[in-house]
């Protein structure tokens, strides 16, 4: 079906019910794409000053990783209801009211004086960050399905460029000796300007209330769960290299200060890239075989970065897994939205919820091994996890 350039009504299958829009495909296209980039650089700005708030406060290694902890269990405590409010609510009304929320849980973490109020603000952070993710990409799947083929990738391609962007803040708030509240604010606020130019533009959609009955499951729940374990695997990858990638190279890697940086910038980069050249690579060669290849190069990346520890080949190896890691989660939701079976919003939130326990519990599980032998030995566990992606992907028929 052609787009049209211009904004008209259009109508919107969600929820398997039609729904009026008002905005074109492709404006709505770029509203979700933003609200990508804002979740992605929200965390980013996080991530990238990790190593001042660990050195501020004094944390070791397991210290750190005991607090990062918090996050995961924010999500835990929201991930039964995520799901079912984006279902019954719709989507864009859960986003527009969680999005700005996340942005100020992240404010609160510049905060932080103590390591007690560090994982107080963390477990905050997850609990928004859960219903974010959740939302934001229910309305990827949806806005997916107005174009007729593959565009999930490029969503979280918008994700990985703000993640590099933020990565770039950061070092320069860094240079500029700006500390991480003030830092945090400067997003904070720029991310509400974008969501207040932007929400109108999202897909517009009803939510379960408005049904006679809520559908149930159709695709069996082992398949929702297998899914969520690739994702899993994937997402505990970028977890990994967005929190410890900067220790790493500085105190594997043995990087001059100027370079720290070098590792997590190739990473996103690269990551970044394969987002936005996935849908074509997934509709040339199939899901399956996409998500296979990608977990081979996913080993293969770390395990170089780990067995030659140097600023190339470290950084070739980062990219590597950059690479790898692009187009797994954002095919595992797009399987999951299109199941046909229960509300998009529910069968993103069971996937969603198992993949980014991954995302949130890798970092604790670096710092734990870390603390136990050594930073290199606990990417290497990381590592076994793309050999698992490419085992798990042939086991599962509803991935075509």
């Amino acid at each position: 079906m052609e787009e049209s350039r211009h904004d008209q009504d259009i109508l919107v299958k969600q929820e398997d019910k039609p729904v009026l829009a008002q905005s074109s495909p492709n404006r709505i296209r770029l509203a979700v794409s933003l609200f990508y980039f804002g979740q992605g650089i929200a965390f980013a700005s996080w991530a990238s000053r990790i190593p001042d708030i660990k050195h501020s406060l004094a944390l070791s290694d397991g210290e750190l990783g005991s607090i990062l902890l918090a996050l995961p269990l924010g999500q835990l405590c929201t991930m039964p209801v995520s799901g079912g409010l984006v279902t019954k609510y719709g989507s864009k009304a859960i986003l527009t009211i969680t999005a700005p929320l996340y942005v100020l849980a992240l404010s609160n973490l510049g905060l932080a004086a103590a390591p007690w109020q560090l994982a107080v603000f963390l477990f905050l952070f997850g609990v928004i960050g859960n219903m974010c993710n959740i939302a934001v990409n229910t309305q990827g799947a949806e806005a997916e399905k107005l174009f007729g083929r593959p565009i999930m990738t490029s969503f979280h391609g918008a994700w990985s460029i703000a993640g590099f962007t933020g990565a770039l803040v950061g070092l320069a708030m860094v240079n500029f000796h700006i500390i991480p509240y003030y830092h945090f604010w400067i997003v904070t606020v720029l991310i509400w300007v974008n969501i207040f130019f932007n929400h109108k533009h999202l897909v517009p959609g009803k939510g379960a209330a408005q049904e006679r009955k809520p559908k149930l499951f159709v695709m069996p729940e082992a398949a929702l769960l297998q899914l969520g374990i690739i994702g899993f695997c994937s997402m505990a990858t970028e977890g990994a290299m967005f929190d410890w990638s900067g220790v790493y190279f500085k105190e594997i890697v043995k990087a001059p200060a100027s370079l720290v940086i070098l590792g997590y910038a190739s990473f996103m980069l690269m990551m970044a890239s394969g987002r936005f050249l996935g849908d074509a690579v997934i509709q040339k060669l199939g899901r399956r075989r996409t998500i296979q290849f990608s977990g081979l190069v996913i080993s293969i990346g770390m395990f170089t970065s780990v067995f030659f520890p140097y600023i190339v080949t470290a950084t070739i190896g980062f990219m590597l897994v950059g690479i790898g890691v692009s187009s797994i989660v954002p095919t595992v939701y797009s399987v999951a939205g299109k199941n046909g079976k229960i509300s998009a919003g529910m069968a993103i939130a069971m996937v969603s919820s198992v993949s980014y326990l991954g995302f949130l519990m890798g970092p604790p599980l670096i710092g734990y091994i870390s603390a136990l032998s050594s930073l290199q030995y606990s990417y290497a566990v990381i590592g076994i996890f793309g050999l698992l992606v490419s085992f798990l992907v042939g086991k599962i028929r509803a991935i075509d």
